[in-house]
């Protein structure tokens, strides 16, 4: 098989739209995904698109963490009361915990690298690019949107950044566990008895166990909106070049070393 006909039967499309999310396939830096799955299992799998493995990684990483009191014996182990830490830690499940959490630090970097091949694959062959996909539940398409507007919305409550780039599956997965730390972990009640300078109170409502969860939640996803944002751009660009070349550029038009040729 040449190899040319080879490369155009493996190409990946370059994007894929449904009513409820975008998906597209750009470069990622390797460490990057993997450092976001050290931070929280199944972050790094999200970012490469791969929605219901991280999902399921991240439930796992919830409820697993839940049991075994991981987050609180790390405060404790913070402060240096290592006995307390060790009293609070429930072994029964950690032994399962770490070897998935090794495996979505490295399924993640892997699959990174890999996608990462199957782009530049489809850059050469310069597959199609979905413009839009419409049908009787509704319509989601290719736009220039803002990365300084999903990274504010992010900012206001988590899920919003990506509920603006038309994720919707990952909007309402994020929204649910952010709802749902924020009401275990007292944390709102803790904060107005902040700002009220009663930290006394303020300390002694927190959960701890579940409040450690909303700093990962929350700042991936502002990384995730507005990086995301740039990278839908950039397609956009290249679809909208793409369609003026086909549609109105001369076919006698040439660019040569620099210079226009016609």
């Amino acid at each position: 098989m040449p190899l040319a006909s080879g490369l155009k039967q493996r190409a990946l499309p370059r994007d894929y739209l449904s009513i409820s999310e975008s998906t597209i396939l750009h470069l990622r830096k390797p460490y990057i995904i993997a450092w976001w799955s050290v931070a929280f299992p199944g972050f790094g799998h999200i970012l490469l698109g791969q929605y219901f493995r991280g999902m399921g990684l991240i439930v796992w990483e919830i409820l697993i963490n839940l049991h075994s009191k991981i987050n609180t014996a790390m405060v404790y182990s913070f402060t240096g009361n290592i006995q307390m830490a060790n009293d609070t830690l429930n072994p029964r499940l950690l032994l399962l915990y770490i070897p998935v959490y090794l495996f979505g630090i490295w399924d993640s970097y892997r699959g990174s690298v890999e996608l990462n091949k199957e782009y530049k694959i489809s850059e050469i062959k310069q597959t199609p690019i979905t413009k839009y996909k419409m049908n009787s539940k509704g319509i989601n398409f290719l736009d220039k949107r803002s990365p300084v507007f999903a990274f504010i919305w992010a900012l206001f409550i988590p899920s919003l950044g990506q509920f603006y780039q038309q994720r919707i599956l990952a909007s309402f997965f994020t929204l649910l566990w952010t709802v749902i730390f924020i009401y275990f972990s007292n944390f709102l009640e803790g904060f107005i008895y902040l700002l009220q300078g009663d930290f006394a109170r303020s300390t002694e409502v927190i959960n701890i166990q579940w409040l450690l969860f909303i700093p990962s939640f929350y700042f991936f996803t502002v990384y995730q909106s507005y990086t995301e944002t740039v990278e839908l751009n950039k397609l956009f660009d290249k679809e909208q070049a793409a369609y003026l070349e086909k549609n109105f550029q001369s076919s006698d038009f040439k660019i040569n070393k620099g210079r226009l040729v016609e």
